[in-house]
């Protein structure tokens, strides 16, 4: 039995049909993908949730392992630009998909860094070939997992006790460059100054690997993975929320839904790990306190807006940064002051500059983004004064209105986390990735009191994003396989 029809849930539960299991997996709301649902409205069609779509090679192996391409199951097409930032000034630069080209904006930026960006960039190919092919693989239960003294070698040259703060100053001085390389961290939970070095892998997933966009939507990826699912004999259930893990003397028999009791050999939990810890077990089997919890370092929230808009917008690409203001102070006031930001950064996607089938004919489709401390209040009206504030800045770069032109918004923030996926503290990204909360440092993917009770996504390793939630549910699927 699984637990939640995110990319995690769908994946442990596509995995262990693969391998000759019977898998009912249980989805709460009315169709699947977790934070990557899907809505229409006014002719729009909307993601929820992720709009990155980095590290094609995790969903290329994903699908092989079912001798399947990604291309059997959507369209997907590099982007290039990449994305655009906006700096202060303000100052609007593509971020070209060409290597040799990002090599020249970099040395326009600053004499001699396009050399050092090819070194930064080496150092964190092989990171990203260590950290993504091997240890974010181990299921994090135990110290002997880290015996082998080659890992303990590559432990060393992944630099996880160095920050990131001080290894990209040591490449780059330039803060247009150190904001463009430091960005990707802003939703791993921590300053740059508290994130390992380890995490430059995302520069080189960034960067090199490049930016892509299954067209259609990200959705695409979830209607996939269902399908694939489905391929493997997955029974998936929607409209079916778990009310109970039951127990008894140490193992799960089953979970209790409205409906009445569903039995199981087995529970994988792929729905948010407190929530599922917390309120789905009784207090006895529970394995961490609330206070453990509450003590958790968290990703970010978001306050996101879907917005449909009746023109064309200039001066947009498909993902656009806005790095018009403090930096640091933004981050200061996600992780080291937690309060709403004074000016914020934010991210626009307009993923209708690629893809003509996600909005109506000469019409634009809008994803707002503001990353925000987790556990804040979220009332209508502190919503829409960063909407105008954020709006204002959006039609200042567009150099036209745009609020006029708007006939569908929708705002989606803390509670409405909380809502629809039982977010702790209504994050939107997980637990944070900083060296405190690595490996097995990490909640457990298994129960240490209901033996056959275990956990998947992105409060348990790997961590936070779509491709670790991919490779958490093989990792979890394989303890599985192992010991039942």
């Amino acid at each position: 039995m699984v637990i939640g029809a995110g990319f995690a849930g769908l994946a442990v539960a596509t995995t262990l049909a693969q391998q000759g299991c019977r898998v009912t997996l249980l989805e709460k709301n009315e169709g699947p993908g977790g934070r990557a649902r899907q809505f229409q409205a006014e002719g729009f069609t909307f993601d929820m949730g992720p709009s990155w779509y980095w590290m094609p090679d995790i969903f290329e192996q994903y699908f092989a392992k079912f001798g399947r391409k990604v291309s059997d199951y959507y369209d997907l097409v590099r982007l290039d630009p990449s994305y655009q930032v906006i700096f202060k000034g303000p100052q609007a630069v593509d971020i070209p998909a060409a290597m040799s080209e990002l090599r020249a904006l970099f040395e326009r930026f600053e004499p001699g860094s396009g050399a050092r960006l090819d070194e930064f960039l080496r150092q964190a190919a092989y990171k990203y070939k260590v950290g993504i092919g091997k240890f974010v693989h181990m299921p994090g239960r135990s110290l002997l997992e880290f015996a082998d003294p080659r890992l303990v070698v590559d432990a060393v040259r992944l630099d996880l006790l160095q920050s990131m703060h001080k290894h990209v100053r040591k490449f780059f001085k330039d803060p247009r460059l150190l904001e463009l390389v430091e960005f990707p961290i802003l939703f791993l939970g921590a300053t740059s100054e508290n994130t390992p070095a380890l995490y430059s892998l995302m520069n080189y997933a960034d960067l090199a690997l490049g930016t892509w966009y299954p067209m259609g939507g990200m959705h695409k990826i979830v209607e996939g993975m269902v399908a694939l699912a489905r391929e493997q004999g997955v029974e998936i259930e929607y409209d079916v929320p778990v009310e109970q893990i039951v127990v008894e003397n140490g193992r799960t028999t089953g979970v209790q839904t409205a409906a009445g009791f569903r039995p199981a050999d087995a529970v994988v939990a792929g729905a948010d790990y407190h929530h599922a810890e917390q309120h789905l077990l009784a207090p006895e089997w529970r394995t961490y306190s609330e206070d453990y919890w509450d003590k958790r370092t968290m990703a970010p929230s978001s306050l996101l807006f879907y917005v449909g808009v009746n023109k064309r917008l200039p001066n947009l690409r498909h993902h656009n940064l806005f790095f018009d203001e403090d930096f640091g102070l933004h981050a200061e006031e996600i992780y080291e002051n937690p309060k709403w930001p004074t000016r914020p950064l934010f991210y626009v996607s307009a993923p209708s500059q690629t893809d003509p089938s996600v909005a109506p004919e000469g019409s634009e489709n809008l994803f707002l983004l503001i990353p925000v401390a987790p556990d804040l209040p979220d009332p209508e009206e502190t919503r829409e004064h960063y909407y105008n504030l954020i709006m204002e800045r959006l039609e200042r770069h567009c150099g036209t209105s745009i609020r006029d032109a708007v006939v569908y918004k929708r705002s989606y923030a803390h509670q409405d986390f909380i809502n629809d996926y039982h977010s702790y503290k209504g994050n939107a990204y997980g637990l944070a990735n900083t060296l405190r909360q690595t490996a097995i440092l990490k909640p457990a993917l298994k129960s240490k009191k209901v033996s056959n009770l275990y956990f998947t996504g992105q409060l348990t390793v790997p961590g936070p994003g779509v491709p670790p939630s991919l490779i958490s549910g093989q990792v979890v699927a394989g303890e599985v396989l192992k010991e039942l």
